[in-house]
């Protein structure tokens, strides 16, 4: 599993006073222990950023590589800052976060992409409301991103579909939808494109005690459809370790074997028995309470998950 680290975020207060203040110590300290936790990418989400960022993501990119070689990601609608920072990369071919298939971002993000070599994440939405059903967000990817990348010229080697992770509060019907986005873009081209999902984007709005195991079992049932790239945070020892069990197929314990179970139910296209959960074990039982909500099959609320 790819793993790129969602940590400098400017949605995080403290990332957003380190850019206030310059602090490269801040962020050069937070990227050499997000190498060492497992991640494979670091991101740059700055967010609009549209009076400095042509000026901050450049400087980010200078800081963070100073402490590493990973790719970086670039990570804003700012697309003057994204150019300005593929002016200066000097290390592992970046990756561009993102485009869409709205003409406005189509015509200038991948023509970007393509002048500076990067990889491009291209989202399946495009005007209007995100598409819910997994046909209509694949026929964005197969009728209007890939065959305009094939226009242009732009390597679908390099093009990384996201068909958009959306929390389970309030987007639940998404949830199940978005797995199985993902197992269909295995058979949208030859070769398929990568696919990519913004993991805890799932328990947005979601109390925060609550969120891990959201995370970590969507994590899990992504992998079943064979995601091939998250967005994540590699400090959540829990989740790397719920990655390592699958990934190994460690059954060395009943959590261990629960979790392969999941994976293969999924990869099967079959849906988690009551028959593969130890309901006395109560950690097994909340993976199962949360299986049922991401498949849309109970109503997600606070108190369910709760009990």
């Amino acid at each position: 599993m790819y793993i790129i680290a969602e940590n400098i975020h400017i949605i995080s207060p403290k990332v957003k006073q380190a850019i206030a203040d310059r602090d490269e110590a801040f962020f050069q300290d937070l990227v050499v222990r997000m190498v060492d936790a497992g991640s494979n990418a670091i991101d740059l989400n700055i967010g609009p950023q549209k009076k400095f960022g042509h000026e901050l993501l450049p400087w980010l990119v200078k800081v963070v590589e100073q402490v590493t070689d990973l790719p970086l990601v670039f990570d804003t609608t700012n697309l003057a800052a994204i150019e300005a920072a593929c002016q200066v990369v000097s290390k592992a071919q970046p990756i561009i976060n993102s485009t869409d298939a709205r003409a406005e971002r189509l015509e200038t993000v991948p023509a970007v992409a393509k002048k500076y070599n990067t990889r491009m994440v291209a989202l399946t939405m495009a005007e209007g409301m995100i598409p819910v059903g997994a046909d209509e967000r694949v026929g964005i990817a197969l009728e209007r991103l890939i065959p305009y990348m094939l226009e242009i010229d732009f390597p679908i080697t390099d093009l990384i579909i996201d068909p958009l992770v959306l929390t389970v509060s309030g987007c639940q019907e998404y949830c199940p939808e978005c797995i199985e986005a993902v197992r269909m873009l295995k058979f949208a081209w030859d070769p398929p494109p990568l696919s990519n999902g913004g993991l805890s984007n799932v328990s947005n709005a979601v109390p925060n005690e609550m969120r891990p195991l959201l995370n970590r079992t969507y994590q899990v049932m992504l992998m079943g459809a064979g995601i091939d790239i998250i967005i994540a945070d590699p400090f959540d020892k829990d989740l790397m370790e719920w990655i390592r069990v699958v990934e190994q197929r460690d059954e060395s314990t009943p959590l261990n074997k629960l979790l392969v179970k999941l994976h293969d139910r999924v990869e099967a296209m079959e849906e988690l028995q009551p028959s593969d959960v130890d309901m006395n074990d109560p950690m097994q039982a909340d993976i199962w309470k949360t299986v049922q909500v991401l498949l849309n099959k109970i109503i997600y609320t606070d108190s369910y998950l709760r009990i």
